[in-house]
Order: structure tokens, then sequence, then C-alpha cells
């Protein structure tokens, strides 16, 4: 009896959002494709772009190419990789801008969220950490968040929300 309900578990588990045995190195391959984005900027406007996602070096690595379109950034470009790194079971990502601005990430599975997030920081005097989580993950969308923290993950303050619609 208990073989059969180890069995039935795994081939429920399999079927269900959340429980899947999902391999740690393809956890952000739902990333991959073109993506029209948007966001709220207030005052009734809306932001949008253009997000590029391919694997590159035989699949090894996600390569991001981010454009703003239309909206108070309009022109902004951002690209990154990442890149899972099996020997320690980590993922990486490097991110920079058209403006300077550089980032590096660990990445992370947290239930159904998949999370890029930064070392701890000094900022005008307060240690800040940043991240950026995707969820609501489905095949031809998905949301992403930008937040911060200053009091080392215990609230976590919004900064940019996008929504994810494929092309």
């Amino acid at each position: 009896m208990k073989r059969f309900l180890l069995i039935g578990a795994l081939a429920f588990s399999s079927i269900i959002p959340g429980f899947s045995q999902e391999d740690e190195k393809t956890i952000f391959d739902f990333w991959v494709g073109k993506w029209e984005v948007t966001w709220d900027e207030g005052n009734g406007k809306i932001g949008k772009g253009i997000n590029s996602i391919t694997k590159i070096l035989g699949n090894a690595v996600i390569q991001e190419n981010f454009k703003i379109d239309e909206g108070a950034n309009k022109g902004y470009l951002g690209t990154s990789i990442s890149v899972y790194n099996p020997k320690n079971k980590t993922w990486h990502q490097g991110y920079a801008d058209n403006q300077g601005a550089f980032f590096s990430f660990n990445g992370e599975r947290s239930g159904d969220k998949r999370i890029f997030k930064s070392e701890a920081v000094v900022q005008n005097g307060k240690t800040v950490i940043q991240r950026m989580v995707f969820y609501e993950i489905k095949p031809d969308a998905f949301m992403w968040d930008w937040e911060s923290t200053t009091d080392g993950g215990s609230t976590w303050k919004l900064n940019w929300r996008i929504s994810y619609k494929r092309l």
C-alpha cells in the first residue's frame, strides 16, 4: 500500500504546478522568447518595451536584451547573461545598461517564484539588497517585480512591476 501511495504521489506531483521535479538548471527557461513588456508609470501613462531572451553558448547561457520603446525612459537599453553553475548548483546573472549601471545577482527558486537577488551593498549609509521576482508564470505571460530592502529582507519595497506577454 505504501508503494502504491508513493507512486501515486509522484505521478500526481508531476502534473500539478509547484510540485514539479524540474531540474534546477532549467528553472529560468520559461523566460526564453520575445516578450512585450508594459508597466504603469502613473498618471494614466503606460511604459512599453520589448525583452528578447535567447539561449546562447550551446544553450548553457540565457542572454537578455531589454529595450524601452515608449514612456518616461524611452531609449533605455539593458542586457544580461544568466548561467547555471552545476558545480555549486547556483544561478548567476550579470546585468548592465546604457546608463552605466551594473548588477550581479544570484538566482533561486522559492515555491512557484523565480528570483535573482543581489548581494548587500551600502548606499547612502544603508545596507541595500535588490531582487527581481518572476511570478504568476504561464506559457505566454508572467509578472516581474523589482524590489529592494534595507532591513535584511524582512520587508521588501516594490520599485517597478512589469507585465510580460509573449509575442
